[in-house]
């Protein structure tokens, strides 16, 4: 872990010096505070927004709003511990997740607990995302060239086409040589999701609108109500990539870098708030239980706004694409580079980002089910390393009085959090399953 000061002597040999300048997490430390609002916002602001109107109408107007804000308020708070935890510890800094686990639960623990959780959220997401990306991209081409004008073009074309875009940018180097990108990419997502809620607004309610539950069976729904806790769930996901951005801050003793940090985070909450509420209550109150599990398929005038809001959500899922597999490229050349003993190359960067594309592609092609991958992953990965990890370690580093405001405050996330995550995945995998009967990947 760096020195908060960065002393020249910090007991690194000239060859750990170098690896650590070249791994992807720790070569730049230059970011300014609103470089952290743009990149939270693209890591936390993506496909989950597009799938909270859904979400509602398997909820139900009063259990879906509590949820939506209860969520916001637990997320909000579980990041800013994180954000306190990140140099706790004064010389040190801990730039990953998994550091900080194993300074919360030991060398070994620490790694056993946090990395093989933080690898399903980053792939989940990034195959999340392959599907999102392909699935807005066919969209917009059903839209500017409908049939009988254009032959029909089936979604795993478009994943494809999507993906290439990922084999050329995922070679860039690090979490600052993606500013750029993330800027676009946040600066997208507000843009998508004001068209996405503004078009709902002017449309209107659809004829026969009604919000009672979609499914006939009370078995039915209740999987669905699970399945929808997951998708709200996956909506606030931000917190996988938290510590690796904040690490990209620099920090001095006298200037801190949670005090940046955190004025970003603030910002991009309140960018939250403005994307997610409108977009959840607007597109429900309109489509009611007709709504489909993305609020931008759903809507189909004016069709040239919701083209153009689909390209948007194009060109934001590429910037989140990236920034949740950054974390994962450093994992990887770490390990291969630290462990493995490989020497750091172009040729060992371009392979193993390479085949993280392809295999993520892969297996979007397979399982392209947009709502229940939300609601399936959001639950089983996102949950732990969102709503209750960083409370239970804050819980063993801090150690607050039992029965204090803080002991409390935590353990309620804890709990609410291992529900989520025992409790969604099973309504998740029952939509996956169902979805999965009707699919052909190329006929």
């Amino acid at each position: 872990m760096e020195s908060v000061n960065q002393p020249q002597n910090d007991g690194r040999t000239a060859e750990e010096k170098a690896i650590d300048d070249w791994l992807p997490i720790t070569s730049a430390r230059k970011a300014k505070w609103w470089y952290s609002a743009f990149h939270n916002v693209t890591a936390m602001v993506g496909a989950g927004v597009l799938g909270l109107p859904y979400a509602m109408s398997e909820l139900g107007w009063g259990p879906g709003v509590t949820i939506l804000i209860i969520s916001w308020i637990i997320t909000l708070y579980t990041l800013w511990q994180m954000v306190e935890m990140h140099e706790m510890v004064p010389g040190k800094r801990f730039d990953r997740y998994h550091e900080l686990g194993q300074h919360a639960f030991g060398e070994k623990l620490g790694l056993w607990i946090v990395v093989p959780q933080q690898i399903v959220v980053e792939v989940s997401t990034c195959i999340v995302y392959m599907v999102t990306g392909g699935r807005s991209l066919k969209k917009f081409h059903d839209i500017i060239c409908p049939p009988p004008k254009c032959q029909e073009i089936k979604l795993t074309y478009f994943i494809m086409i999507f993906a290439s875009v990922h084999f050329i940018i995922s070679h860039l180097p690090n979490f600052h040589s993606l500013s750029i990108i993330s800027l676009s990419a946040a600066i997208m997502s507000l843009s998508y999701s004001t068209v996405a809620w503004v078009a709902s607004v002017k449309q209107g309610q659809i004829e026969d609108v009604s919000y009672v539950p979609r499914e006939t069976s009370t078995s039915g729904n209740v999987f669905n109500f699970l399945n929808a806790l997951g998708d709200v769930g996956f909506a606030f996901a931000g917190h996988n990539v938290v510590l690796e951005i904040q690490a990209t801050i620099p920090s001095t003793p006298d200037k801190p870098s949670k005090k940046p940090m955190w004025k970003g985070v603030m910002l991009a909450y309140f960018i939250v708030a403005l994307c997610y509420f409108p977009v959840a209550l607007c597109g429900y109150y309109t489509f009611g239980n007709k709504v489909d599990d993305n609020i931008l398929v759903t809507l189909q005038k004016p069709s040239w706004l919701i083209a153009t809001a689909n390209m948007f959500v194009v060109v934001h899922v590429i910037g989140s694409y990236q920034v949740y597999a950054m974390p994962v490229f450093d994992m990887a050349e770490t390990f291969l580079v630290k462990k493995l003993r490989f020497k750091p190359s172009t040729a060992l960067r371009f392979t193993t980002r390479t085949l993280y594309v392809g295999v993520t592609m892969f297996i979007g092609l397979a399982i392209p089910f947009f709502g229940g991958l939300m609601g399936f992953f959001g639950g089983l990965a996102l949950a732990p390393t969102t709503y209750y990890l960083p409370c239970i370690m804050w819980l063993i580093l801090y150690k607050p009085k039992r029965f204090s405001l803080s002991w409390c405050a935590n353990w309620v996330c804890i709990i609410l959090g291992l529900l989520l995550m025992v409790l969604s995945p099973i309504g998740g995998l029952r939509s996956i399953i169902l979805s999965a009967k009707k699919y052909k990947m190329f006929s």
